[in-house]
């Protein structure tokens, strides 16, 4: 019998955490028109419900994204981005010097240990800059075993991973729906989500709108499509219930967070009253918080965030736990890096597709080279190592240094 040789252990310490800034001028073709009218919480408010949309930004050729790199005694350094503004407080002001030193390959550890380091860290800002540590993590892994993070994960069975279109920044102007979605199913997208413009305080003109805009996609697309639709937080249970009952015969493939996450009794009224499908999860950090929805029958598809729920590590066993109770779970589609790696390694049945927000994401990746992008409505599988985010230099105007530690 021959003995093989055990191979050393890999030795890799965090030797360094910092958050780089890249800044650049976009092309002047680049300006935003403005950002279409969209239901929000705050849209209660009438005034906070601009018909027109919002405006341009002040500077709309000022383009800037924030990355985490995490470096190495063993010489390779991890990376993760954009990354939102709301981690740069919790790492700077400590959680990136408390994991100087530890071992760069025990996800798990350094995980667990950032959750339970801080009573805030189940939630909001802080659970965004875990996310952030820990998909570095996975791109450090995946660096220094020269392996993307979907093969890390355990392969996948897919050589391509299905999209579905989201519409966000579609104004619904006369011919503008019909066109978009006419379009996202001639490019090759099975799915596409559209967003709603109005609530309860537009009152029976804006209930209009929002049955119109159901109207107006199914009658273009038909049933070669699927169609989902989002209310973001926006509504309440008596709205939902009759746009519900106006709309159920057009077969809505799914309604989108209608209510605050945390009202749990309004989604489980809904559901009892309507036969299209739920979904909700972007906006829910912990797997404590997913477990009453799946208990309860509540979601057919759970949405939660590789960037904001605790990233790569927590999804996956996100993914484990909405399995168990047969939903299936479409991660947010906030960026595509990480879910798209995770949705790699899952079975089709528990996670069939990403979200791709086409509009907004070339540019939220401006800096990087190759950014995933689908071809006729899916994603090849990525062969660099880790998430392969490499920077374009020629796309940078300026790069500072956030906060470094170590």
């Amino acid at each position: 019998m021959t003995i093989l040789e055990r191979p050393s252990v890999i030795q890799a310490k965090i030797s360094s955490v910092r958050m780089i800034e890249l800044t650049a001028l976009l092309p002047t073709d680049a300006k935003d028109r403005g950002f279409p009218p969209q239901s929000r919480p705050i849209s209660v408010y009438p005034q906070y419900h601009p018909a027109d949309g919002w405006p341009a930004p002040a500077d709309p050729r000022r383009k800037s994204s924030l990355y985490l790199e995490i470096g190495t005694t063993a010489g390779v350094t991890g990376r993760y981005g954009p990354i939102d503004q709301e981690a740069v407080a919790p790492l700077k002001e400590g959680m990136a010097t408390s994991i100087l030193g530890l071992d760069a390959l025990a996800n798990n550890f350094v995980w667990d240990m950032l959750q339970r380091g801080n009573r805030h860290s189940r939630h909001g800002n802080r659970k965004i800059a875990i996310s952030a540590i820990d998909n570095a993590l996975w791109d450090l892994r995946g660096r220094l075993l020269g392996l993307p993070v979907w093969q890390l994960l355990g392969g996948s069975g897919r050589t391509r991973i299905p999209a579905y279109a989201s519409t966000l920044g579609t104004f619904h102007r006369e011919g503008e729906v019909e066109e978009t979605a006419a379009r996202l199913l001639d490019e090759g997208y099975t799915a596409q989500k559209w967003f709603f413009a109005d609530g309860p305080a537009q009152g029976a003109e804006g209930m209009g709108r929002n049955v119109a805009l159901v109207e107006r996609a199914r009658a273009t697309v038909g049933y070669r499509s699927e169609l989902m639709f989002d209310a973001f937080m926006s509504w309440d249970p008596t709205y939902a219930r009759r746009w519900a009952a106006r709309v159920e015969h057009l077969h809505p493939d799914w309604l989108e967070e209608p209510f605050p996450t945390g009202a749990i009794d309004s989604f489980a009224q809904l559901r009892a009253a309507t036969s299209i499908p739920l979904a909700t999860g972007e906006h829910l950090y912990d797997r404590h918080d997913i477990l009453p929805f799946l208990q309860r029958g509540l979601l057919s598809v759970l949405q939660v965030d590789p960037e904001w729920c605790g990233g790569v590590t927590d999804l996956v066993k996100m993914c484990s736990l909405a399995e168990t109770y047969g939903v299936q779970v479409i991660p947010h589609g906030h960026g595509i890096h990480a879910a798209l790696h995770v949705v790699a390694s899952q079975s089709p049945e528990t996670c069939p597709r990403v979200e791709y927000l086409y509009q907004h994401m070339p540019e939220r990746h401006h800096f990087e080279e190759d950014t995933p992008a689908p071809f006729g409505g899916t994603f090849a599988l990525s062969t660099r190592p880790g998430f392969g985010i490499e920077f374009a230099q020629d796309r940078i105007k300026e790069s500072r240094d956030v906060f470094a530690a170590g």
